[in-house]
């Protein structure tokens, strides 16, 4: 069993539309593991992209967070970016569960409907059930708290933005949205930080995905400048 078969039978067995799992950290840049469908797939990569969304804030909080509608007037502003994005997307109901066992907290289950949904309490006992389990087979596979992998078996879940990619090339996805990121901090002048949220920005204006810039950033197909505004490059060479 992997997270993929978690998520596919949290589909299943809940009234939802697809579900989508993302490894988070507070010391380093998240990235999505798998998905279910397309949707999922963009509701993932959306908050990875503008660090905003009730996945972002189920990691940070350490609870649930559950979205009934995103056409709510409290969560317009509370996701100002997103909560359009996902609506555009297809979503109109996200519900976000942290993965945790004790201190250490490897990911987010995200589940999406696309009408306005609310799960009633047997429902969200499952969700958590669901999420407990995902957590114990990251933690089983090698993942650890700051969503790296730890030497564990290569074999992992597949699908989704990964497909068929084991938790090996997992490490190189991170590694070179890292790698990126710092070369970022040289042709800009600025903190690691910083240079990860204009990568973010970049992906979110042109459209693309934040692994496919860092891929062409790192093959030097891509270059920041200084003199560039937010979220601009000097271009594809």
């Amino acid at each position: 069993m992997s997270v993929v078969d978690v998520c596919a039978a949290a589909v299943a067995a809940l009234p939802v539309g697809g579900a989508g799992l993302s490894a988070m950290s507070k010391a380093a840049a998240s990235h999505p593991l798998c998905s279910t469908d397309d949707i999922s797939e963009q509701l993932e990569e959306l908050q990875l992209t503008l660090g905003e969304g009730p996945c972002v804030d189920a990691f940070v909080r350490g609870s649930a967070v559950l979205t009934p509608d995103l056409l709510t007037t409290e969560l317009q502003d509370r996701w100002a970016v997103f909560a359009d994005a996902a609506l555009e997307a297809g979503a109109r109901a996200v519900f976000s569960l942290p993965l945790q066992m004790g201190a250490i907290s490897p990911g987010v289950l995200d589940l999406y409907a696309n009408i306005p949904t609310v799960l009633d309490t047997e429902e969200l006992a499952d969700a958590l059930a669901f999420a407990d389990l995902a957590t114990l087979l990251l933690l089983d596979t090698g993942i650890d708290e700051a969503g790296a992998p730890t030497g564990g078996p290569t074999g992992g879940p597949t699908g989704g933005p990964m497909p068929d990619r084991g938790f090996g090339d997992l490490g190189a996805y991170r590694s070179e949205i890292d790698q990126a990121s710092g070369m970022l901090t040289v042709q800009l002048g600025v903190g690691i930080e910083e240079a990860f949220v204009q990568l973010r920005a970049y992906a979110y204006v042109q459209g693309r995905r934040l692994a496919d810039v860092a891929a062409d950033v790192v093959a030097r197909r891509l270059r920041f400048s200084p003199a560039a505004e937010p979220g601009q490059a000097e271009g594809e060479t």
